[in-house]
């Protein structure tokens, strides 16, 4: 098992991504101490994780809802070996001139500062303890640049950034800060895109060179190896989990779907 009696505090993951990593963790030996805005989303996804887990509710932008839930994770557990900075809010898709101050300031409160306040707090358990993993979730939209997709943009650059300042400050600590950037990712949230006619999965497919969208898993195993210490030498970067979207930059496509192809959906 990569994750071995280690303790992890996973943000926003009473589903979708969050619960995947938290379930992936679990599976390779790690007691995971889910964290969800809704404290039942939490303790309902830490039950299903098995015996042994814990669950704690907060708002990550808010400084004294983070105090209370790392404090309670480590008097549960008495330490913090991993937090995994997955918290986060859905993006609108409005025009940028047409979005109110309210949403650019909510999604840079969640995404950003949750990620600064979150690593922030539990940094000192870390190196007090002699080291520990930070693991953020970036975006390919924090790498590329996707029209209307304002302030989850910016907030999602700025985690990129965060995760390099963050991997060279608390290197010499033992504190290793990495950050996984997923592409298209067949979440319920993006199904629901899909269903609504917002993004095309035809498209990403014809896009992605690996012609087809994620899973929740592909996000999860990455993390699962940035966590564990098969990844003790690296620090301070961000790894695209996205089928090579990023890496894409013909004005071809880049994977041909044939019409009976069971994945042009």
């Amino acid at each position: 098992m990569l994750l071995k009696d280690k303790v992890a505090l996973v943000t926003g993951a009473g589903s979708g991504l969050g619960l995947a990593t938290a379930t992936a963790f679990a599976r390779e030996g790690a007691r995971i101490v889910v964290n969800d805005l809704r404290l039942e989303a939490a303790e309902a996804a830490a039950r299903g994780l098995g015996e042994g887990h814990g669950a704690v509710g907060g708002d990550v932008s808010k400084e004294d809802e983070v105090s209370a839930m790392v404090e309670a994770a480590l008097a549960r557990f008495g330490r913090i070996d991993i937090l995994v900075n997955n918290a986060g809010v859905p993006d609108s898709f409005v025009p940028t001139v047409e979005q109110p101050l309210s949403h650019w300031q909510r999604l840079i409160d969640v995404h950003l500062t949750g990620t600064y306040l979150v690593s922030k707090t539990v940094a000192p358990a870390m190196i007090r303890q002699g080291g520990g993993v930070i693991l953020n979730l970036n975006s390919i939209a924090g790498v590329l640049g996707l029209p209307v997709r304002t302030a989850y943009s910016a907030a999602k650059a700025g985690i990129g950034m965060l995760t390099r300042v963050l991997g060279c400050e608390w290197g010499p600590h033992n504190v290793r800060v990495n950050a996984v950037a997923p592409g298209y990712i067949l979440t319920p949230l993006t199904e629901g895109l899909i269903a609504a006619g917002r993004i095309d999965p035809a498209r990403i497919r014809r896009r992605t060179p690996m012609g087809r969208l994620g899973a929740p898993e592909d996000i999860a195993e990455a993390m699962v190896f940035l966590a564990s210490d098969r990844a003790r030498f690296i620090t301070g970067i961000t790894v695209p989990v996205d089928g090579g979207y990023c890496a894409f930059g013909a004005p071809s496509d880049a994977f041909a779907l044939d019409d009976l192809d069971p994945r042009n959906g």
